[in-house]
């Protein structure tokens, strides 16, 4: 069976639209409740989400939800997805629902579980609450006397901002540091700047004006610009640039140059493994990260494991084998000691305290390898399935033999967007700029 409603990374659509429309955000409530309902005590759900305009459609659907399966709720307004994940554990829910398109425009909306212990749910738990929902939940709903309350927790930011500087080593600052923190208009908007300020630092803070209609717009970290100027134009030492939901991060240095994913999982796992916290022998990525990644862990006796995309496979894959970082080239950064998912604020305090320890400017501190010539292009397709067509397969059959030998090749589905991914990385620029630019029209022909 597929699953029809999640994706790689929860339920995700625009808003209004299936599958996210209130109706189908009540149903999940009621099936994921039905799902994590054992025994026979008070079994409460942690919901948090970020500054959509649509967040105030969807949450009250899903608590309604759980509601009326007799389960409490607990809400904690716009909060990083990795503080739901947090919260979680530490009020002992039985589940934790984000409200949240991560990067996506404000138009998207999704819905993103995670079980009591933090961790976002399996494939095939997934599939059984999709299951529930197909089958009568109408049998499952809680007597009038069981019905579950909802409340807020007002003290959920202060809860989470305590936990995140906990992360920071014990006798460091930032004091004399200025720091630019776009938090781009989205769930960090308060508490990151704030964790920065308490620990130190000066913080010119950008992005932190939501009116639910500009998360991501020409902010945060897939619109990098607006962190870089900002960081040149105040003279700072660092930016940081998170995304809608806080679970990713990137990085400038002092020139306003992009420090990426990959560069920032370099840092602290060469670091960590210096001091001897670093476990698993190496680090979790996935097929985008850059070979220079690879090359640079090989140096230091390192190795680099790589999952299919999506963070919850790189998180599967560093439980079950014992790694305590991972991540992705888009700076969704897992660190296994501090967190069960992405935390962008985390992230950036490990390598900033790399980067104080290392007594130089940033550019020198966050950049350990230089990466390989990369290309990545997106296609949009309206449907159909266009990599199965015979001129693409062709196209992408060319390209590899093109590369043999001197780089790779890699073209897959978004599980987020609708958006074949087109990548190519190599040593010669030139021709992995025209083997990508070959696949890229035979999709977009083939798409239509």
């Amino acid at each position: 069976m597929n699953r029809k409603l999640f994706g790689t990374d929860g339920i995700r659509g625009t808003a209004n639209t299936e599958p996210m429309t209130a109706e189908t955000a009540l149903k999940v409530g009621m099936a994921a409740a039905a799902h994590f309902t054992r025994g026979d005590h008070r079994h409460r759900v942690v919901i948090g989400k970020d500054t959509r305009l649509s967040g105030y459609m969807i949450e009250p659907a899903l608590t309604a939800g759980f509601v009326s399966m007799g389960m409490d709720v607990i809400l904690v307004g716009p909060m990083p997805t990795p503080a739901v994940a947090m919260l979680t554990r530490s009020l002992r829910a039985d589940l934790g629902v984000m409200i949240s398109a991560s990067h996506n425009p404000f138009g998207d909306n999704g819905i993103k579980l995670f079980g009591p212990d933090g961790f976002k749910l399996s494939d095939a738990a997934e599939m059984e609450i999709e299951e529930r929902i197909d089958n009568h939940l109408e049998h499952d709903l809680a007597h009038p006397r069981r019905l579950g309350r909802a409340r807020r927790l007002d003290d959920a930011q202060g809860r989470y901002s305590e936990h995140v500087k906990r992360t920071f080593p014990k006798g460091q600052t930032l004091d004399g540091l200025k720091i630019v923190v776009d938090c781009a208009n989205g769930a960090a908007y308060k508490v990151a700047p704030e964790v920065l300020w308490e620990l130190g630092a000066e913080v010119i803070p950008v992005g932190v004006n939501p009116d639910g209609f500009n998360i991501n717009l020409e902010c945060g970290s897939t619109h990098t610009d607006t962190m870089r100027e900002a960081v040149v134009a105040h003279g700072a030492d660092i930016g940081i640039a998170l995304d809608g939901d806080a679970d990713r991060v990137l990085i400038s240095d002092e020139k306003g140059e992009l420090v990426d994913g990959d560069q920032l999982m370099a840092v602290v796992a060469g670091h960590w493994s210096g001091i001897g916290r670093l476990k698993g022998g190496g680090i979790v990525a996935t097929v985008m990260s850059n070979l220079g990644l690879e090359n640079y862990l090989t140096s230091l006796d390192l190795n680099l494991v790589r999952t299919q995309v999506g963070d919850r496979y790189v998180v599967e894959h560093m439980r079950q084998h014992g790694f305590n970082i991972g991540g992705e080239q888009s700076g969704h950064i897992v660190l296994g000691d501090y967190g069960s998912t992405g935390d962008g604020l985390v992230a950036a305090l490990q390598v900033l305290a790399v980067a104080i320890d290392a007594e130089g400017p940033v550019s020198e501190a966050c950049r350990p390898f230089e990466p390989l010539p990369q290309l990545l292009r997106n296609v949009s397709f309206k449907g159909g399935q266009p990599l199965d067509d015979e001129t693409v397969k062709k196209s992408i059959a060319a390209g590899e033999k093109k590369l043999i030998g001197s780089g790779r090749l890699l073209i897959r589905k978004s599980g987020t967007e609708p958006l074949i991914r087109v990548m190519a990385e190599g040593e010669d620029e030139a021709l992995i700029g025209a083997v990508v630019g070959d696949i890229v029209h035979a999709v977009e022909q083939a798409a239509g």
